[in-house]
């Protein structure tokens, strides 16, 4: 019986995460942990009956402890970090949104658990200091992410060394095509309108901006080792294939299927078995691709991917203040109070304002989070 965590179990990852365990008799769920959907939560507790839960909000925290005296709440990012350090669990799925995932990460890893990870952003701002940390504890990282899971399985049975280029599809999003001018109107319900997946408000604006896809570029280099410069993006507006991989003999390997984030995350699970799953669709070839387009990025009006090789490129803490900053910033545009454009101006001042320092201390990524945060909040006078 293999023992599950599930961080971010009332959001789209999370609860595709508990439709798969549902369906697999093999697997358990030991931990929850919800933001401030505690309504859900309760659902979700009384059907998986976990040991151990984690809420994010003061008023979803008394609550629990009202209706469930027999279980182990904790409170806010405290309680991230103690799911992530518990002895019963062996694998932790990371589907926060945001850097608030980094420190649970680290201790799953240090726990030696597998580490299914859909929290992109925990690779990105802390990416050096998890690898070092795989060279001494025998955890594993699986990515959840459709496009690095497409990766992962791709690279299978093959020598890293012969990878010529990481090749990351993206949809283009909802304003795939659009200019400038278009742009700096637009409003939070257009940008959360994406036209394949079904995901929640922050990733769906990452995917508007392409910011997204920068962050999965940083993951892909932390991730798989491999140099920014042999790495590309391609919009691919099906969905289809979630990546490819091209190797030094000119072949390339790609990774089809729905747009269902089922499927990489039972592969996370289950990795190395491949499950039958009712709950999981497959792609009829012929009639769901039998057209497949592919087209370059333009970077000049989704300044996004941009920013993200640079940050990437520059390295140390400057790739957690290009995801703090980001957050703060699509946070704002949320709430009306920025533009859809001022989000690029915030990641871009943000950058231009800090000195990168080592990523190897969980310090110096946490000081620049902080310090990145604080001063997009400053720009813009909030």
């Amino acid at each position: 019986m293999k023992k599950i965590t599930v961080l971010g179990s009332t959001g789209s990852i999370g609860k595709n995460t508990l439709e798969i365990v549902r369906n697999l008799n093999e697997y358990k769920i030991v931990a929850l942990s919800a933001h401030n959907n505690y309504k859900l939560l309760i659902e979700q507790i009384k059907e998986f009956q976990p040991r151990y839960v984690s809420i994010g909000s003061l008023e979803g925290y008394n609550k629990l402890k009202e209706i469930f005296p027999e279980l182990e709440i904790y409170f806010s990012d405290e309680g991230l970090k103690r799911l992530g350090d518990l002895d019963e669990s062996d694998i932790l799925i990371s589907a926060v949104s945001g850097s608030v995932g980094i420190e649970a990460t680290l201790n799953a890893i240090k726990k030696e658990k597998r580490v299914g990870l859909a929290n992109k952003e925990t690779m990105v701002a802390a990416g050096d200091l998890i690898n070092h940390l795989l060279k001494t504890y025998k955890a594993e990282i699986i990515p959840v992410d459709s496009e690095h899971s497409a990766i992962f399985q791709a690279l299978e049975g093959n020598n890293i060394s012969e990878v010529k280029k990481l090749i990351i599809t993206a949809s283009g999003g909802p304003f795939r095509g659009k200019d400038l001018n278009f742009l700096k109107s637009v409003s939070a319900k257009q940008a959360l309108m994406h036209p394949n997946w079904n995901m929640g408000s922050k990733i769906s604006i990452d995917s508007s901006t392409l910011v997204n896809k920068g962050l999965e570029v940083i993951e892909a280099h932390q991730l798989f080792g491999i140099d920014y410069d042999d790495i590309e993006v391609l919009i691919h507006p099906q969905s289809i294939i979630h990546s490819m991989v091209e190797y030094c003999d000119g072949s390339i390997i790609a990774q089809l299927g729905l747009p269902d984030m089922k499927i990489p995350i039972q592969y996370a699970l289950t990795y190395p078995k491949r499950l039958n799953n009712p709950c999981i669709s497959s792609l009829d070839f012929f009639t769901q691709a039998s057209s497949l387009n592919f087209e370059k990025p333009n970077n000049n009006t989704f300044k996004g991917l941009s920013l993200a090789f640079k940050a990437g490129k520059t390295g140390g803490t400057m790739p957690a203040v290009f995801n703090a900053s980001n957050e703060v910033a699509v946070s704002l545009f949320l709430e009306e109070k920025i533009s859809f454009l001022d989000i690029y101006l915030a990641i871009e001042k943000a950058m231009e304002n800090h000195t990168p320092l080592s990523a190897l201390s969980l310090d110096n990524i946490l000081n620049a989070d902080k310090e990145a945060r604080k001063f997009v909040r400053n720009l813009f006078e909030i």
